[in-house]
């Protein structure tokens, strides 16, 4: 079986525009292979981030990480911190693996677990690319709760995102 096809589009780009904010990392470098901390089989680890210039009225915040190139029609989320408090704007090294600020909460990863998963990508295939998205919303909580999918996670965010901070790394087996 081959895994041939076209590269999927950036997510983002066919989301509502939103405003944008600035989004950094001490471990992802936008655009250039992950480091092995943040490679599942090799230390598995989610990377520091730090943002600022959110819009105003941001009273909340939601970190993301997704692949929209794994094999499937619809990609593979590896990451999903959701109600993180309007006053956090960094996130250290492994943080997901650490007790959360707030009122934070996982949402569970297309791998079945409450937390980061790294990547992993089928041996052989493309490169794919893991955006790590830093949203700012609207409201204190987004109005879920730690049962529901990313998708629905997804579809509340497109009401309630004010900003939108985006670094993105790759990797390939």
């Amino acid at each position: 079986m081959s895994l041939e096809r076209p590269v999927t589009p950036n997510p983002y780009d066919l989301l509502p525009a939103t405003a944008s904010f600035t989004v950094t990392s001490d471990d992802v470098t936008d655009g250039q292979p992950l480091k092995d901390d943040q490679v599942a089989d090799l230390g598995n680890t989610s990377p520091q981030l730090s943002w600022s210039g959110a819009p105003e009225g941001t009273k909340s915040y939601v970190v993301t990480c997704f692949d929209p190139d794994a094999p499937t029609p619809s990609g593979f989320w590896h990451w999903c911190l959701v109600d993180i408090p309007a006053d956090v704007t960094s996130l250290d090294t492994g943080a997901a693996a650490g007790e959360l600020p707030g009122k934070a909460f996982h949402v569970r990863n297309d791998g079945g677990e409450a937390g980061f998963t790294g990547a992993a990508p089928p041996e052989g295939d493309q490169v794919h690319r893991y955006f790590f998205v830093v949203h700012a919303v609207q409201e204190e909580s987004l109005g879920v709760d730690d049962s529901v999918s990313n998708a629905v996670v997804s579809f509340n965010l497109a009401f309630k995102t004010l900003g939108r901070a985006i670094v993105h790394g790759t990797y390939a087996h």
